[in-house]
């Protein structure tokens, strides 16, 4: 299957020079930033206003000073107040609506961007839009979403659209969309298959006519136009339609969240979401240059698990390898110091050279499935491979089309990759960055993750797994001397296959560690273990991984791991046991 995957991906990238051509308004990579999780008013409580968005400005433009590349600055949700069709700007947060960021955007040479709502009226219990008069002969019949080929929403907002652009607004944004929006006349009288029809040819005629007015204009689609985002086990299928690519400069595949794929380094199974959903996309026939993975988030709010800068730099290269032209960093660039800007300033100018006259492809398995997969970016003189492992054992990597000597350019802390010649061994969940030919040189090093460490050794145990109860197993067995014990345990339904549990978001959600507890014991003797799923995830979790330090086991006493869902029928559930070496 991964030769066959390999196989069509490749062939789906051969196309990308004719799409360049034919469709788009990039003529090159570019680097947006978000101040989308800054702030999060649907996983979190921390308000969008004046002050946050200037002072994010303020560290774009300290950014750009030492060397990193932005050129748009994309102001996210929630900055138009509920009663002006989005004409109008929230007046306790924008005291003087959008002046004082409009003018500070193009003194600095940043194009502004705006987020827009498709047809959702009903964003959260407190961003609820109001119907003006324009839209009244829209609304759908349950009140929550608003018809775009009756009344008069989509013309409102085409007008409003050509304001902004006026402004000098240059991307445009949009997000949940809802093709079943329907007036009660409609939906009296209209197959739900027609509805989504009218619906789809009246926002992709009207965004023509747009762009054929404003042709500098970038504009890009989010939630509601395509994919399955939910999870990483369901199997890939054809949903994106892709006449929004007549429309839309790029296409994002869905907000960074945890994979299936359990991991002890928590942040790297949430790259394998990304890279996951990179590869459904290229399935869909979306060339990988207008595919948005929107991977990159740092911050101090619950949209990114208030993750900060955990492991942010292996984050950033994996945003840049997958090949799109719309490179994108959300929330927090105020944490990232000096140093940090030159580093990325130096990712920038390698993977935006490449991203721009290379060829990318994918590779490897479909990353879902826990097994190793990577890109390759092959340029004049030389190829760059970003792989990852994202299996529980040491994997050797055949990378495609590799010749001569290869240099590892950027890896985890812990284990070192072995090269040779064109296969790169890597430990459990590592990534790497490896250059051959012009690549292969001191001056591309980047250096290493030091927030994700890959132990130098890995065993899977043999363990006798007893039901406890309908909900709990447990294992025991007599660990070897000196050895650090990994967990791994994650919740199925009847047929084999992962499935979510939620506590919430922020402030009030309820950490993950309530719905997977993990213990362990010698003898009476509760032991300290390492975990780091100990958080409000919006977005739900199937799985769990712990580790018992090595240095909290007493030798030749029977360790007794107890492992336990609150969802899960303990009948379905995996549990493995690794024994591990850090060095």
């Amino acid at each position: 299957m991964s030769l066959l995957l390999f196989a069509f991906l490749s062939a789906m990238a051969q196309v990308d020079d004719w799409n360049k051509n034919r469709m788009g308004r990039l003529d090159k990579p570019v680097f947006v930033y978000n101040n989308w999780s800054a702030y999060d008013e649907l996983s979190d409580n921390i308000p969008l206003n004046e002050d946050l968005a200037m002072k994010e400005l303020e560290h774009v433009v300290r950014l750009k000073k030492l060397g990193v590349q932005v050129d748009y600055y994309l102001m996210d949700a929630f900055w138009f107040d509920v009663n002006g069709g989005y004409r109008e700007w929230r007046p306790d947060c924008w005291p003087e609506g959008p002046k004082r960021w409009l003018d500070a955007c193009k003194r600095e040479g940043l194009k502004p961007g705006l987020w827009f709502s498709t047809n959702l009226l009903r964003i959260s219990e407190e961003n609820t839009m109001k119907v003006i008069p324009e839209w009244k002969e829209s609304v759908s019949e349950d009140g929550t979403t608003l018809c775009l080929f009756r009344g008069g929403y989509l013309r409102h907002l085409m007008q409003t659209l050509q304001m902004y652009a006026d402004m000098g607004v240059k991307l445009f944004k949009f997000d949940f969309a809802y093709f079943d929006a329907a007036t009660p006349d409609a939906k009296s009288t209209m197959l739900p298959i027609d509805i989504e029809e009218q619906n789809k040819n009246a926002f992709i005629s009207a965004l023509k006519e747009f762009r054929y007015k404003n042709p500098d204009v970038v504009i890009i689609g989010y939630n509601g136009f395509g994919g399955d985002m939910e999870n990483t086990v369901t199997p890939f299928r054809k949903t994106v339609d892709l006449r929004w690519l007549e429309i839309f400069d790029t296409m994002y595949c869905g907000d960074p969240r945890l994979s299936d794929v359990p991991m002890m380094n928590f942040w790297r199974s949430q790259d394998v979401y990304s890279d996951h959903m990179t590869f459904q996309y290229l399935f869909n026939g979306v060339p990988g240059w207008r595919i948005d993975n929107c991977a990159f988030m740092i911050g101090t709010t619950g949209t990114c698990y208030n993750r900060a800068l955990n492991a942010w730099k292996g984050m950033m290269i994996l945003m840049m390898a997958r090949g799109g032209w719309l490179n994108v960093c959300h929330g927090n660039i105020d944490l990232l110091s000096d140093d940090d800007a030159r580093w990325m300033a130096k990712v920038q100018r390698l993977y935006m050279n490449v991203q721009q006259y290379g060829h990318i492809s994918a590779f490897g398995s479909i990353p879902g499935r826990a097994l190793p997969y990577g890109y390759m970016a092959s340029a004049e003189g030389g190829n760059l491979y970003t792989v990852v492992n994202a299996s529980q054992e040491k994997a050797k990597v055949i990378l495609p089309e590799a010749a001569g000597a290869g240099r590892v350019l950027f890896t985890d802390n812990g284990f070192s990759p072995v090269l040779t010649g064109n296969v790169v061994e890597l430990g459990p969940e590592q990534m790497a960055v490896i250059g051959y030919g012009k690549f292969n040189s001191q001056g591309y090093d980047l250096g290493v993750e030091k927030d994700i460490v890959i132990p130098s050794d890995i065993q899977k145990v043999e363990v006798d797994i007893q039901k406890i109860n309908s909900h709990t197993l447990q294992a025991r067995f007599v660990p070897s001397q000196g050895k650090t014990v990994r967990v791994l345990f994650q919740q199925r339904d009847e047929h084999g296959k992962a499935f979510r549990s939620w506590g919430g978001a922020p402030p009030a959600g309820i950490k993950m560690d309530h719905f997977f507890q993990i213990e362990a014991k010698q003898g009476k003797r509760s032991l300290p273990i390492r975990k780091s799923h100990d958080k409000m995830i919006w977005c739900g979790l199937s799985w769990a991984v712990a580790e018992v330090p090595a240095e909290s086991l007493k030798a030749g006493r029977p360790l007794e791991i107890s492992c336990a869902t609150v969802d899960g029928n303990s009948d379905h559930c995996l549990l493995e046991v690794y024994e591990i070496e850090y060095r």
